[in-house]
């Protein structure tokens, strides 16, 4: 029986994204699944990803013989050559080779990369990036994910460690970031650093309509446009600090890469439209050299909530 179908995994901490691909590219069937992974083992995330296979090889009514292989994104350091999750921060794996053993358990290949990096890697073989050799990613999301194609390929540096620029340093003496820095891209521009600011200004007694949004994390990306469509002037501001420092870390990467395209994805900057990217764009020009400006296009990402299960897609078409 011929194997015609791919089956593409989107793995946060909160949700499984899944969608069944066909032999065209085209997505034949979706799921969307919450994932508990506070105080799990590797065990039980692992079971979440078996679950959810075998439950849209079930519910699609595909033979199992029919599918070619299953690829995810998941957060963290991956070697996606070997399979192998090395360090995922908000799920409980260290050194765990997740390949081999949903291989055995499920009886299909198996492939898994890290998720900015498939959702970069998505973007370049069918959408923003598309039909160019030097991409350059931002993932806004509650944190900020970097993901870069050099010369045609994912780029993930030594040990798979790279590309977190999403840490580069630009304000020694600015806010905590998770990563135990201070003024890190992320602490300044993701959505837990706007949140931070909101509640900051909340606190000093300002109003704002995103006050009981930010009262326990982050907000959602969609109360973030309610707010802005509404001129809510905490969240303007908020969000023109981030695109500033966006902007500035952006620069620093058009000088490094000279890119063809610089993408900027993830929930924040799909749930307000092209507003991020014209903000940034207005101001980049002064954070890079003109020469090399003139050659670079910012987009925002073509493909929304899918990026990273068509980077999974990609992910299975280059093996």
């Amino acid at each position: 029986m011929e194997k015609k179908y791919n089956i593409c995994l989107d793995i946060g901490g909160t949700k499984i994204l899944g969608a069944i691909f066909n032999e065209k590219d085209e997505i034949v069937y979706r799921l969307k699944k919450k994932t508990k992974s506070e105080g799990d083992s590797s065990d039980n995330v692992e079971s979440v990803i078996i679950k959810v296979v075998e439950e849209m090889i079930a519910e699609s009514g595909i033979p199992k013989e029919q599918i070619h292989a299953v690829a995810a994104g998941a957060p963290g350091v991956i070697d996606q050559d070997a399979g192998i999750v090395l360090f995922s921060p908000n799920l409980p794996w260290r050194d765990y080779d997740i390949k081999s053993s949903i291989e055995k358990k499920v009886g299909i290949p198996f492939y898994i990369g890290n998720d900015v990096n498939m959702g970069v890697l998505g973007e370049y073989k069918f959408g923003a990036g598309r039909g160019h050799q030097q991409v350059i990613g931002f993932f806004i999301g509650t944190g900020m994910g970097g993901g870069m194609i050099l010369d045609g390929k994912l780029f993930t540096g030594y040990k798979h460690k790279g590309a977190e620029y999403g840490h580069m340093v630009l304000e020694p003496e600015g806010p905590l970031c998770n990563c135990g820095q201070r003024g890190c891209l992320e602490a300044l521009s993701s959505k837990q650093g706007m949140s931070a600011y909101i509640r900051e200004q909340v606190t000093r007694g300002r109003k704002s309509m995103m006050a009981d949004y930010v009262t326990e994390g982050v907000f959602k990306s969609k109360a973030l446009k309610k707010a802005l469509n509404a001129g809510d002037a905490v969240a303007t501001e908020a969000v023109n600090r981030a695109c500033h420092y966006l902007a500035i870390a952006t620069g620093n990467m058009i000088n490094t890469i000279s890119p063809e395209v610089v993408v900027y994805g993830g929930g924040v900057v799909e749930a307000t439209g092209d507003l991020f990217v014209d903000k940034i764009a207005a101001e980049v020009d002064r954070y890079c050299m003109p020469s090399i400006r003139t050659t670079v296009e910012l987009k925002a990402a073509a493909l929304g909530d899918d990026s990273v299960i068509y980077g999974a897609l990609a992910l299975i078409e280059e093996h």
